[in-house]
């Protein structure tokens, strides 16, 4: 009689455990292993990189702070027919005098920052409001109508454009950051209008960001590639020597390099002396190379350069000189052979260098700010002039969030044209 049992199930280990599984036991093991070694790394990505920035996309969006604080009003406020009254009627003066008078102050100080985002004047019609109401509630008399209190108190409540204003405020999540961002608002009917012409700056910046970062990833390739390339051919003892040079920048503070530049830059710095000394300019003649788009290049450049050479140099280092004699003992002249040759092998290194200096140059903050001056400013600027002067985190969120999506769109476009699989640090 034939007995047919499977070999997997005849192999035992010396704990008389079946092989199949052991195996299983041993790949689960080595799977918790390997994760358990990578948890650490995980969890401070998510918490310094995912983390903050989900919440700055939240913050893009979120107006629910201001609902909280006047939830009895905009409810009342959906009801109001504004073809009928040009006025909201007594339930929405009602709702309002409530909210005010009995919220929470703190609450209240920053839902008024909010309202002042959407219409000025909301911030001292609110205060002034608030102090009034406050002794209506405290004498225990309360109005027979609060639609003619609160216009006494204040005319702006018989102003139709504040409460138009409101209608933006009503939902829980809200696009006007968005608008704001790239110089459009709502009008009272709440129709994606331009902003006024004094406030139309974003659009302006954004063009000016986008350009600087492609002047400076585009100098920095011209005077990156001669020194990669030196670099990579010279005799290991001299090459190491300038690449300390190289990487010197980088034991030097970024201030320092930025004011160093301030004082080379300006009328009466050091580049303008020595122009005027061998006789180029006359000393009237001195050129403005500081606050304004110029200097904001040339610093930016210099300080983003190691950027470029570095996966030059990375690339340059491991192609085989025997490419160039083997090209110009086949008939090709050295331009023809460096054109056909040499630079297409170093696409990768361009390609890196390239991505590179340009992610840190379309979100530099401290050198166009210092350095550029007015005209110099880049979209930094704005996004920490609302994180620090408004206090307008919902704006420079979306200005934040817009540059992440200029950068994943650029991103995709790259992959597309070039493949990211060819980028190589060597």
């Amino acid at each position: 009689m034939e007995v047919n049992i499977s070999t997997a199930d005849q192999i035992l280990t010396t704990d008389g455990i079946p092989l199949k599984v052991s195996l299983r036991k041993t790949e689960r093991r080595n799977k918790i292993r390997a994760f358990l070694l990578v948890f650490p790394l995980l969890l401070f990505i998510i918490v310094t990189f995912i983390v903050p920035i989900g919440d700055m996309l939240l913050r893009s969006v979120d107006d629910s702070q201001i609902n909280e604080v006047y939830g009895k009003t905009f409810e009342e406020y959906k009801k109001w027919d504004k073809e009928k009254d040009q006025l909201p009627p007594e339930a929405v003066y009602r709702a309002l005098f409530e909210d005010i008078g009995y919220g929470d102050k703190l609450k209240i100080g920053r839902a008024i920052t909010r309202m002042n985002y959407s219409k000025s004047g909301w911030k001292s019609l609110i205060k002034k409001t608030r102090r009034q109401i406050n002794k209506i509630v405290k004498s225990g008399e309360l109005p027979t109508s609060y639609k003619d209190t609160l216009i006494e108190i204040n005319k702006g409540w018989a102003d139709p454009t504040f409460w138009y204003s409101m209608s933006q405020m009503l939902a829980e999540t809200t696009p006007i950051y968005y608008w704001n961002a790239i110089d459009r608002t709502y009008d009272q009917d709440s129709k994606v209008i331009m902003q006024s012409e004094e406030r139309r700056i974003y659009v302006a910046t954004w063009i000016k960001t986008f350009k600087v970062s492609v002047y400076v990833t585009f100098y920095c390739l011209v005077l990156g590639f001669p020194v990669a390339h030196l670099l990579a051919n010279l005799p290991l003892r001299y090459s190491n020597l300038l690449m300390i040079f190289v990487l010197l920048p980088f034991w030097t503070s970024l201030l320092v390099r930025t004011t160093a530049w301030i004082v080379m830059l300006q009328q009466n710095g050091v580049i303008n002396g020595v122009l005027v000394w061998l006789g180029i300019l006359s000393d009237d003649g001195r050129i403005q190379m500081v606050y304004n788009m110029t200097g904001t290049i040339i610093a930016m450049t210099q300080i983003l350069l190691p950027f470029m050479i570095l996966p030059l140099y990375s690339v340059m280092k491991v192609i085989p000189k025997s490419h160039m004699r083997a090209a110009q003992n086949l008939g090709a002249k050295p331009v023809r052979a460096f054109m056909r040759v040499y630079l297409p092998q170093t696409i990768p290194g361009m390609s890196a260098g390239g991505l590179l200096v340009f992610v840190l140059a379309i979100g530099y903050f401290i050198t166009p700010e210092l350095v550029g001056g007015k005209d110099g400013q880049l979209i930094g600027h704005w996004i920490a002039h609302h994180l620090k002067t408004t206090i307008n985190w919902g704006l420079c969120s979306a200005l934040g969030a817009i540059l992440l999506g200029i950068m994943l769109v650029l991103y995709w476009l790259y992959n597309k044209i070039v493949g990211i699989d060819n980028i190589k640090l060597g």
